[in-house]
């Protein structure tokens, strides 16, 4: 088996680890087709709030797909299942309920930059890399992958980073939205974990409904599922969460929320 997906616990934290180090962390099929059962398992999971999204080692956050494997996988009649692999696993972690973040460290290339995406919140350090090498392997870009791009930096940022296929740096990154915040490489880890804490201490279906109604507002307005919206609103007034927020709040303590 060609690199691993790994899941850590810590708390309200889960960790999605992409291990592929030979390869920076590029996603091989193997790690394609691992992916929605790491997703599946914390969104089951409900001592889980926010899952992280990580690379092993030092080097690379994602460093794309393995194009050591293009010749058997994305060639031929393997291109289809290559397809549906992917697009599962891309489906899984959009679909995610859960507050998603990307640490994004060193290599974060083009099948990184889509995984990246798919995050909430992606904060990297002073030393990743980004790019979306595409147009110098003559692939064929789906759309899906191109408008959530679009949805982050732009119609214009997006032709750049496709028409170029250069490589940008971790402050053009957050120039463009594309990452929420920089740190020192020795800093990141430390400021995620903080950013994640804060997340799960806060209440979770506050949290999801917002990230509900984000989703929702992205697509067209004649797609947007209003009644799913409303029905998380309503459900956060009618919470054991709500009594425990404002009763903290008036008692000026801090509040302990279960997610019910």
């Amino acid at each position: 088996m060609a690199g691993k997906v790994d899941t850590e616990k810590d708390g309200a934290i889960g960790w999605i680890i992409f291990d592929h180090q030979e390869r920076r962390n590029a996603i091989s099929v193997d790690m394609w087709r691992q992916i929605p059962a790491a997703v599946e398992a914390f969104a089951k999971d409900a001592e889980v709030r926010v899952v992280v999204m990580r690379g092993a080692g030092e080097v690379a956050f994602v460093a794309g797909a393995d194009i050591s494997e293009f010749s058997s996988s994305r060639s031929g009649d393997s291109v289809m299942q290559y397809d549906a692999d992917s697009a599962q696993a891309f489906l899984a972690l959009k679909s995610f309920e859960k507050p998603l973040i990307a640490m994004i460290h060193g290599f974060c290339i083009g099948g990184g930059v889509a995984i990246a995406l798919t995050a909430d919140l992606r904060y990297c350090s002073e030393d990743a890399t980004f790019a979306v090498p595409a147009a110098r392997l003559g692939l064929g870009y789906h759309t899906s992958g191109i408008e959530a791009l679009i949805h982050v930096v732009g119609f214009s940022r997006a032709k750049e980073i496709f028409f170029t296929a250069r490589r940008f740096s971790a402050t053009e990154a957050h120039d463009m939205g594309l990452a929420n915040g920089v740190f020192g490489a020795e800093k990141l880890e430390e400021c995620v974990r903080a950013t994640a804490e804060k997340i799960a201490g806060n209440a979770p279906l506050t949290v999801r409904s917002v990230k509900l109604s984000v989703a929702e507002l992205e697509k067209p307005e004649s797609l947007r599922s209003y009644n799913a919206v409303n029905e998380s609103i309503a459900a956060c007034f009618t919470s054991e969460d709500y009594l425990e927020g404002v009763s903290a709040f008036l008692q000026k303590r801090k509040p302990s929320f279960k997610g019910k």
